[in-house]
């Protein structure tokens, strides 16, 4: 199935129905009074997220979405039915913004969420609601009212704990190949990875994080170059990034350390907030070198790199698995820390006056 990250969609709550205005007509009833039904409400249109979806192919084609029109009431005070809600299944990820504003409607980030994202209209009255004292044969009634409508754009951030930067032929797929179950796919040519791959990394029976492989940068990807950044926005919602840079490149020519220089800039050019996450350095494919430990150390020191470094063969997994271990450790950290200031926030009482 081809991977579709965004999409533009119009959507139609439901016109409510309208009220109508009759009168009792029946035998020995010459002054029967009014009986026009209430017509019934537009149906709405929700949103849900689902975790067995895993694209917006199914909005990129089909791009108009109606909910069904209440009926209109009708006489003997017969009420018209209610129109049926529209659910629309997103994958689990998906931010759902308005298009003409660009403003966030609702984020989808939690399986089963369920929202309203367009209101049916409401129903008109018949005549049966006006009759009063004064008033024992009104013809008056309402019209029904339009459905909100809106026209959104959809945008996919896959939900991923672990994100993988790097330049192309870097070893990203590889290294996913290496520690999960996932199977993307791996060649010796530039861009092999188009479009984003997650992984499950299982470190024990009950610990396990997620991680995501995007295509590969190339200097100038801020302006548009290569694949450009279409895809970072699939690293926003990861905790940590690891930079993973080619210490063996094949031409025997690029340098290590200008091709990491310039993944870093187009990362800040990009975005600042991305720029500023928690990142590790991972050094890939030691094993094609004779002396891994000084070739290792000479980049971290021209690179001028302070944080973790991770060396590491993606290919036969010479330390693989020290460093998925090392991820695990961080992120249940993390999560320690999280609880740790929701409780304090929690035990936190108004000041007595």
């Amino acid at each position: 199935m081809k991977f579709i990250d965004e999409a533009t969609i119009k959507v139609y709550a439901g016109d409510g129905g309208n009220g109508i205005a009759t009168f009792r007509r029946e035998k020995y009833e010459p002054m029967g009074g009014p009986s026009g039904g209430d017509g019934g409400k537009g149906g709405s249109v929700y949103v849900i997220a689902d975790r067995n979806i895993n694209t917006l192919v199914d909005y990129r084609y089909t791009r108009t979405f109606r909910a069904q029109r209440g009926e209109n009431g009708r006489k003997a005070e017969q009420y018209g039915a209610g129109g049926e809600e529209l659910v629309l299944r997103m994958p689990v990820g998906t931010v759902i913004s308005d298009k003409a504003t660009g403003q966030v409607l609702v984020d989808l980030a939690d399986d089963g969420k369920k929202v309203l994202i367009a209101k049916g209209g409401a129903n008109g009255l018949g005549n049966v609601h006006f009759k009063s004292s004064v008033n024992r044969a009104p013809r008056q009634c309402t019209m029904g009212q339009e459905g909100e409508s809106f026209e959104l754009f959809l945008e996919l951030k896959v939900l991923a704990d672990v994100g993988l930067l790097g330049m192309p032929n870097a070893g990203k797929s590889t290294f996913i190949r290496s520690v999960s179950a996932a199977k993307p796919k791996v060649a010796d040519y530039p861009f092999t990875t188009l479009q984003p791959n997650l992984g499950v990394v299982r470190v024990d029976a009950n610990r396990s994080f997620v991680i995501a492989d995007v295509p590969g940068l190339i200097e100038g990807a801020a302006d548009g170059a290569g694949l450009g950044v279409r895809f970072l926005k699939h690293l926003t919602r990861t905790s940590l990034l690891l930079h993973m840079v080619d210490l063996a490149p094949l031409d025997g020519v690029t340098d290590p350390v200008q091709e990491a220089e310039a993944i870093v800039n187009e990362l800040r050019k990009h975005d600042e907030a991305l720029y500023e996450k928690t990142r590790w350095l991972v050094l890939n494919k030691v094993d094609m070198l004779e002396n891994p430990e000084q070739v290792a150390a000479d980049f971290v020191k021209a690179f001028a790199w302070d944080g973790p470094v991770f060396a590491i063969s993606a290919i036969n997994g010479n330390g693989c698995k020290q460093l998925t271990y090392a991820i695990m450790e961080h992120m249940e950290a993390m999560q320690l820390q999280e609880e740790a200031l929701k409780n304090s926030d929690e035990q936190i009482t108004p000041t007595q006056q």
